[in-house]
């Protein structure tokens, strides 16, 4: 079952074209990537799959349903969660604090939801009366994670996870997001690093200018020639 459908989506800002017929699609327990580097229009897609902003053409469609028009609160009820760039924790507040402001649609955590969390993230019950802001950044990254999948997500989108990150680190964080996919949850990754993204996806597309110019599976795209040399330095 198909989540997530993109159908040739413009987007613009004022008059200035920035995403042109872009279509791409994430199904049920897919891990799929997003790659492009600055200015390339991935920070204006995310914006678009959210319902930050609205395309002129086009469809965004979820669970088969177009919202193009639906505000970013009933995409969200409708199972899209976000781990936003640079995480944007509450830093004076708890752990837990933190993760229940990720149920706040739901009307409150649940405590199964809670504790799957806590299942997938074992050492966030043991900083759960912890301040966010004095966590490691892979902890924090957790938390950011767990937030999100408060909202019991069909569809989890990540912003550029590995930004700002030492390459320890950015390993450390796509070993999270598999062990998120691993529990079931779909992922859209939007990356600039293709190397690592694509190491763990399904699916890739890459995204220029404003247009989709590949789409493949990652096997493929890893082996692919122009991609390796524009994104791989080889």
């Amino acid at each position: 079952m198909t989540l997530l459908r993109l159908r040739d989506v413009d987007t613009y800002y004022g008059e200035i074209h920035i995403l042109q017929k872009i279509s791409l699609e994430v199904g049920e327990g897919e891990l799929v990537c997003l790659l492009g580097g600055n200015a390339s229009g991935k920070s204006t897609t995310l914006k678009t799959i959210l319902g930050l902003v609205t395309p002129r053409a086009g469809a965004v469609e979820i669970d088969g349903e177009d919202v193009s028009r639906r505000k970013t609160s009933y995409r969200i009820a409708k199972g899209l969660a976000i781990v936003p760039e640079n995480r944007r924790l509450f830093a004076p507040m708890t752990v837990h604090e933190n993760l229940e402001m990720g149920a706040y649609l739901r009307k409150g955590a649940s405590s199964e939801a809670l504790e799957r969390v806590f299942d997938l993230f074992p050492v966030l019950k043991d900083r759960r009366r912890q301040l966010a802001g004095t966590l490691s950044g892979g902890e924090q990254q957790m938390v950011a994670m767990g937030r999100a999948l408060m909202s019991e997500p069909k569809l989890l989108l990540m912003d550029e996870p590995s930004m700002g990150l030492a390459p320890i680190l950015v390993e450390r964080n796509f070993e999270i997001i598999q062990q998120v996919h691993q529990s079931g949850v779909a992922v859209l990754v939007v990356e600039q690093n293709a190397n690592v993204s694509l190491s763990i996806a399904d699916r890739g597309y890459v995204l220029q200018t404003g247009r989709i110019v590949l789409a493949d599976s990652a096997k493929a795209l890893l082996a692919n020639e122009d991609l390796r040399k524009a994104y791989l330095g080889r």
